[in-house]
């Protein structure tokens, strides 16, 4: 098993109808219901050019869409002529902090997908998540059939019990994953395989807020291979 790179730090509209494209510069805002309430979703179009994919990103337990991490994963797809959204999930929206029961947030999550692939037909899906969000992507990848997924800070345990292991959520995704995760991260670093490339960042702790930068370049090197 090869081991994990180690990569230094780099010196409320309407969703678009199918088979259009808006001008790329429109943010398009949506509640999209969902059997666990609505969710919020920001939808923004590739920087030039038709969609070649289609990128959804979500946040952390108790977090939003808009960290630093998450951030650079959309700017670096957007130039590689994807659809962007960034979703906002409904037991957020609702103000909780801890998604509750999986299976309705998965379930949720798949409705949410759904909605978008058929606003953006034809291209292939890439889900992408922190922390729980990123459990949530790799659950849910077959079942929407992900092209690929992106997990950023994937929590492999609980801080300080690595004998309750999230692995098996991770392996389950079925599909080609990037892990990111920080070197010095509590939850834990996974552990590569054949169909799971895994980026550890020094000096970044779970937030991943250090190095965007970092971060995208990363990404920008998995999603050019994707779409080779």
């Amino acid at each position: 098993m090869a081991p994990p790179i180690l990569v230094a730090p780099p010196i409320l509209v309407a969703l678009p109808k199918a088979g259009t494209v808006p001008h790329v510069a429109e943010i398009m805002t949506s509640a999209i219901p969902t059997s666990n309430g609505p969710a919020d979703v920001v939808v923004e179009q590739p920087e030039a050019g038709e969609p070649r994919l289609l990128v959804v990103l979500t946040h952390g337990a108790g977090g939003s869409p808009d960290t630093p991490d998450i951030l650079a994963v959309r700017d670096v797809a957007r130039h590689r002529g994807a659809v962007t959204a960034l979703v906002m999930q409904p037991y957020r929206v609702k103000g909780a902090r801890a998604p509750g029961s999986a299976a309705k947030q998965d379930g949720a999550w798949t409705e949410i997908v759904t909605v978008l692939r058929a606003a953006t037909p034809g291209v292939p899906l890439v889900q992408g998540g922190r922390s729980n969000g990123a459990r949530v992507v790799c659950r849910t990848a077959r079942e929407v059939s992900a092209a690929g997924v992106i997990a950023l800070a994937f929590p492999l345990h609980p801080p300080g019990n690595p004998e309750k292991s999230r692995d098996a959520e991770l392996r389950a995704a079925g599909t080609s994953v990037l892990v990111i995760n920080g070197d010095r991260d509590p939850f834990g670093v996974p552990e590569p395989d054949d169909a799971t490339r895994v980026i550890v960042l020094p000096g970044e702790t779970h937030a991943l807020a250090k190095n965007p930068g970092a971060i995208g370049a990363a990404v920008a090197e998995w999603l050019d291979a994707l779409l080779a």
